[in-house]
């Protein structure tokens, strides 16, 4: 029976991450994938250009149950730290907007990059091999697997979460926390598109494929960047930010016209353009389709030079304070990441350690740890399974 110190299940971002470490102390680690290649879920990013990471990471820009489970982590392995890793590799990269860190090139330079770091460690990587069973020993662990047992001193569960199951995510991380007696919490799709009942679809079915900037708000939340009108309901970066917060049967308030004073403007239009119609004047700072739907909601006629003020006041309120409410989201199968998961409460946030299980870590997305869109669920991934690298 081979026998390693550190098992690590998961070869995505955290877990290579996690291996590259614990390799690099002397330690023998063996790690293991059902998937056929490693770091899916990197190649895919970015639109293949893998956002590896944000210059503007900090804890406040995390979900958790602990908001200030994550500090540790983040502090010892920064943004700095991983694009120095990319610049060693000689990896050209561009900031896009919001500190967001993405390749010039592929994705697969960053999933290349880890596989070299591990090979240079000494990890040993086995893919397309599923875990069928583990079980603590009096020295650690006994994992089973089709090619057969492997025990180790230490294991390293990083498996994702339950996003994007066409990509093989499974809820095998939960399991084997509930199994080893860590609690779990409620675990939901975030940063993920946003959908309607049927009539509210139909209505919004002429602005598929209109994108444009707003401010969306929910509990107490706010993001200003682009939203996007699909066949389904609504996307872009600002809802997909805002799914984290919303709940189920919450409204979310849209500023279709974030940063413009539109009474200001509806008053100028008056004097200057009286003759023109508010789908008019309304084409002027929104996509024209988007203008004509909400003219037609309002069902406001005539000339803006025949508008009174308690008009404008109906139109700002419709277009600065636009009230939809989603009936739900479209699930695992397209969430960028799964919000909750292992509890912090039963994790070390230094070592990312099993508190009451020796030799048990868990690491990146699996953990009650789920950062904004735009790098930061990336970073924690690199962050986590360094932290537990050092010390597995």
């Amino acid at each position: 029976m081979i026998h390693c110190d550190v098992i690590v299940i998961g070869a995505g971002a955290a877990g290579m991450m996690a291996a590259i470490e614990a390799g690099k102390r002397g330690r023998k680690v063996l790690i293991f994938d059902h998937a056929r290649a490693p770091g899916e879920k990197i190649r895919v990013s970015g639109g293949g250009r893998c956002n590896f990471t944000n210059i503007h990471t900090r804890p406040d820009r995390f979900l958790s149950g602990n908001p200030r489970f994550a500090i540790s982590a983040l502090a010892r392995y920064t943004p700095a730290h991983f694009v120095r890793l990319v610049e060693r590799y000689g990896i050209a990269w561009h900031e896009k907007v919001l500190g967001q860190l993405f390749c010039d090139g592929s994705s697969q330079q960053i999933v290349n990059l880890l596989t070299a770091e591990m090979a240079d460690a000494g990890v040993t990587l086995q893919l397309g091999t599923s875990l069928e069973h583990a079980e603590r020993t009096e020295s650690g662990f006994r994992l089973s697997f089709p090619t057969g047992a492997v025990t180790c001193d230490a294991l390293i569960v990083a498996t994702g979460g339950k996003s994007i199951p066409k990509m093989g995510a499974t809820g095998l991380g939960y399991q084997l926390a509930s199994q080893f007696g860590l609690r779990v919490t409620e675990t939901r799709p975030a940063l993920v598109p946003l959908t309607f009942e049927p009539g509210m679809l139909a209505r919004l079915a002429p602005l598929a494929g209109v994108a444009t900037d707003v401010t969306v708000t929910a509990n107490r939340q706010s993001f200003a960047e682009a939203m996007l009108f699909t066949h389904r309901g609504l996307s872009g970066p600002a809802i997909l930010q805002i799914s984290s917060y919303w709940r189920d049967g919450d409204t979310i308030s849209i500023d279709l016209l974030p940063g413009l004073d539109l009474g200001e403007a509806l008053r100028r239009a008056r004097t200057e353009t009286p003759k023109l119609a508010l789908q008019t004047v309304l084409a002027e700072h929104l996509p024209k389709r988007l203008a004509q739907m909400k003219a037609e909601d309002l069902a406001l006629s005539g000339p803006i030079g025949d508008f009174s003020d308690a008009k404008f006041s109906k139109v700002e309120t419709a277009l600065k304070s636009w009230i939809v409410k989603p009936t739900g989201s479209e699930g695992y199968r397209t969430a960028e990441v799964t919000l909750g998961g292992v509890d912090t409460a039963d994790l070390d946030s230094a070592t990312m350690a099993a508190r009451a299980v020796p030799g048990l870590y868990f690491v990146g997305e699996c953990v009650d740890v789920t950062g904004w869109l735009g790098g930061y669920n990336f970073q924690w991934a690199w962050a986590s399974g360094w932290a537990a690298g050092q010390v597995a």
